[in-house]
């Protein structure tokens, strides 16, 4: 007889746990810690992290926190995937990315690519690029029956898809075996450009484009609802998905209004998103995403089977960095995983060395293996939904759709994308959201491995061949790593004109116990601005001195604990001073300021701005320290500042 589980002795030996209890024992620790939480619910919402868009990563999830009901994969609301059997049949599609506007490499690189692993091609046409005359060239020896082959080329979309055709009728493949994308996506356009007035003429043309593909070829669609413009000018995930909401209903309306039925126009239309190294909020984001759409169908009067929207992931340029561009591969792969767990239909890896310019080879072939690693060597395809039960991650998909569908609506409310656009809304909102952004980069309370922690200074930067310009004029793009790397170009072109870095003295008083922690988190600081440090151990001043003058630094930070700062940081700083620094800095709390000491640097503050500063003091003072006489008078009456800096320092 089988027994019940509440009935197996097991069980029986351990009483049960409620919420409460677990907050008490948080409550607890957190007052051994030093915290003060003014109850056990005020315990557990100090555990928690701040998101965008409002929204709080919890510490602890229970069945209780999930309150829609998320259904089954391939069915309504289509939040577990759009498709019954999800990816585990055959995986997602792997798509590679190609933008060399050299015809013949781009076909090398094409045919390789399909050769090792890739399902479909996403081509890059027009303006600086790849002419879209070159089409036939590039696709040379390219079975079209068995690769689809997504297009991208902005204005000229319409010519690109006559190319795509007249190649489709001279190599005799059968309409109904041809798969892809035409990219017409006018809305997309006017967000790169900002120019609106021509948006109603293209929207003519994608809406021909896709009456005659839901006519004659039904594994082709015509337009592209692309959310990266607005990812990559700092948009939250909330904004990502309320604008392409905005924008795909804006296309629903036009192809509808041009005599496609509802689930016809709905066919038209695939949707590309961007994947990032927050794994969770990104696997949300697409679960969200279909969610949405879903509702959206659903009010049109779409069938069901029409109401699955069709995704593709894009790693994103935003989290990509110039500077130490071998980590990309790791953010790459984590944002790869999270595309897939989260139910993309085809994903694009961006090659590691993206930000430099055109990828080389060896990029691309990291990229594809990327996912070929995920799919062939960790099945991850082979679960349907992998997330789909997560607490967690079921939560958190509702909380963003709810946050995506009042962006949404704001948006609606103030004409649809087109008049969002016009009007500055988007873009003002946007830029809002990127400055919050920036300014907990700027502290390093979002730190980028490689760039704004843990840098490289002597690394040898890689060098690629320029990219072909990208439309421009509209949304800004952005990348978190901008503001610490124009600094290291800084750096980079005082080391190419003098032959050395600039150069900061580290006094690290006492023995290594006492200043390893803080020496260490200011030369990670400085070393992240691209100036180079000097350390010396020791106690006595006139030594200090005597270092600092051989070092050739101007500018100096004291490093100790704070019981010998008491004893020794007055006497280190003023001798110092006597020595020729133009500046001293104290890593640590700002307290009472001891004399000598002009600024003090610590965790929580703003990084970019005090490297800023110090490059401007030690590269003006190095290039010609006679253009202003007057400068060694203010500086030395300058008052004692705070310099917000990082985190490390206590």
């Amino acid at each position: 007889m089988k027994v019940p589980p509440e009935r197996l002795p097991l069980a029986d030996e351990f009483p049960a746990a409620h919420r409460e209890q677990w907050q008490q024992l948080v409550e607890g620790v957190l007052r051994k810690s030093g915290a003060q939480p003014a109850d056990a619910a005020a315990a557990e919402q100090a555990l928690s992290t701040e998101l965008q868009d409002g929204l709080r990563a919890r510490p602890l999830y229970t069945a209780e926190d999930t309150s829609a009901e998320p259904g089954h994969p391939g069915f309504p609301p289509y939040l577990r995937g759009g498709r019954p059997q999800g990816s585990a049949v055959a995986g997602w599609d792997v798509r590679q990315r190609h933008a060399d506007p050299d015809r013949r490499r781009a076909n090398e690189a094409v045919l390789a690519d399909l050769e090792n692993g890739v399902g479909s091609l996403w081509l890059e046409l027009g303006g600086d690029g790849l002419p879209v005359t070159a089409l036939p060239e590039t696709l040379t020896g390219v079975y079209l029956d068995l690769a689809a082959v997504v297009l991208d080329a902005g204005a000229e979309f319409a010519d690109a898809a006559e190319q795509l055709f007249k190649l489709y009728e001279e190599r005799e493949v059968s309409p109904a075996a041809a798969a892809g994308n035409l990219g017409a996506d006018p809305l997309g356009l006017a967000a790169r450009t900002g120019d609106t007035a021509r948006t109603d003429a293209l929207l003519a043309d994608a809406t021909a484009l896709a009456a005659r593909c839901a006519a004659d070829y039904p594994g082709v669609r015509a337009l592209t609802v692309d959310a990266l413009p607005y990812h990559e000018a700092g948009a939250s995930p909330a904004q990502e998905l309320g604008c392409s909401l905005a924008t795909g209903v804006a296309y629903l309306r036009a192809l509808t209004a041009a005599g496609l039925s509802v689930d016809a126009a709905l066919g038209q239309l695939e949707f590309r998103y961007a994947a990032d190294a927050d794994q969770f909020l990104t696997i949300a984001k697409f679960r969200a995403a279909r969610r949405l759409w879903a509702r959206v169908a659903e009010v049109s009067g779409a069938s069901a089977e029409a109401s699955a929207q069709r995704q593709h992931a894009v790693t994103s340029r935003v989290m990509m960095t110039a500077r130490d561009p071998w980590v990309n591969m790791l953010r790459t792969t984590v944002a790869c995983l999270a595309a897939g767990v989260g139910g993309a239909d085809a994903v694009t890896v961006l090659p590691f060395d993206s930000a430099l310019g055109l990828p080389d080879a060896f990029a691309r072939r990291i990229a594809r293996n990327t996912q070929s690693i995920l799919l062939e060597e960790s099945h991850l395809a082979r679960v349907i939904d992998p997330a789909g039960g997560s607490w967690y991650v079921e939560q958190l998909s509702e909380e963003l759709a709810h946050a995506a569908w009042a962006w949404f609506q704001e948006i609606e409310r103030a004409g649809g994308q087109r008049a969002a656009l016009g009007s500055g809304l988007v873009g003002g909102r946007i830029a809002a959201t990127w400055a919050d952004r920036s300014a907990k980069l700027a502290k390093r309370r979002e730190p980028v491995t490689g760039v704004s922690e843990f840098p490289h200074l002597d690394e040898q930067p890689l060098v690629r061949e320029p990219a072909p310009a990208a439309p421009g004029g509209g949304l800004p793009r952005v990348r978190r790593a901008e503001a610490y790397e124009a600094l290291r170009d800084r750096s980079d072109a005082h080391l190419a004109a003098t032959g050395a870095r600039p150069t900061l003295f580290l006094a690290s008083i006492g023995t290594a116990a006492a200043h390893t922690a803080r020496t260490t988190f200011a030369a990670n600081l400085f070393q992240a601005g691209g100036i180079a440090t000097v350390s010396v151990e020791g106690v006595d001043a006139a030594a200090f001195a005597e270092a600092f003058t051989a070092s050739g630094a101007t500018v100096a930070c004291l490093c100790s604990s704070d019981a010998l700062y008491g004893e020794h940081a007055e006497a280190v700083a003023t001798t110092l001073k006597a020595a020729g620094a133009r500046r001293v800095l104290l890593a640590g709390r700002p307290g009472e300021v001891p004399t000598g000491v002009d600024e003090f640097i610590f965790a929580g503050g703003d990084a970019v701005a005090a490297l800023t500063s110090l490059l401007d003091q030690i590269l003006g003072q190095a290039v010609d320290p006679t253009v202003d006489p007057a400068l060694d008078q203010t500086l030395d009456q300058a008052p004692a500042q705070t310099l917000d800096q990082i985190g490390g320092a206590r």
